[in-house]
């Protein structure tokens, strides 16, 4: 948490400012700056200066902070002060208004760079995962040449097993489950 600002009593209902700060929640601070600027809603007004706000906090506490660096960590809106009114009915009834306000908070953070060592490790995990992958596709060649090497018979032989093989799995599987269907009425 870099810097916060808040914002009490902005007389507009917390429902209608939540769909607006939705759009900047975890964006970047240039990117929500422009949402805002474009956002044909009430809200974004006070959100958008309340989001300079923060920004302005951010560049006082730390001096040699980027502007690019910075992004929305969190955004609340609550329910602030509710303002009762009566509104004349038929009958000499009396409705309730309330004129609801809502309170919003804007957390900045900064982007953190992943160190290289990271990166290192997880390039490193593909190349192992490539070689393992490519002596496994030649032990399969090898295993496939022996086959042919073999007197033919033999050859037919394990193909026809393995034909059966795939004949039962097909049974027992995929093959069965069209029997079993329901049927829509």
């Amino acid at each position: 948490m870099i810097s916060t600002a808040k914002l009490s009593y902005l007389r507009i209902s917390p429902r209608k400012v939540r769909l607006v700060a939705d759009l900047i929640r975890g964006e970047k601070v240039e990117k929500a700056q422009t949402v805002l600027n474009f956002t044909r809603k009430k809200a974004a007004l006070p959100l958008l200066k309340l989001l300079r706000q923060a920004v302005a906090n951010a560049k006082n506490k730390y001096l040699k902070i980027d502007e690019k660096n910075l992004y929305i960590s969190k955004i609340l809106v609550n329910e602030g002060t509710k303002n009762k009114r009566t509104f004349p009915r038929a009958r000499g009834r009396a409705d309730i208004i309330q004129k609801k306000s809502s309170h919003i908070t804007i957390v900045l953070d900064e982007i953190e760079k992943k160190p290289e060592k990271k990166r290192l490790k997880a390039a490193a995990r593909k190349r192992k995962k490539k070689l393992k992958e490519k002596a496994a596709e030649i032990e399969k060649k090898e295993g496939e040449e022996r086959l042919r090497t073999e007197e033919p018979k033999a050859f037919k032989e394990k193909i026809k097993r393995r034909q059966e093989i795939k004949r039962a799995r097909t049974k027992t599987g995929k093959g069965l489950r069209r029997f079993f269907r329901r049927k829509a009425f």
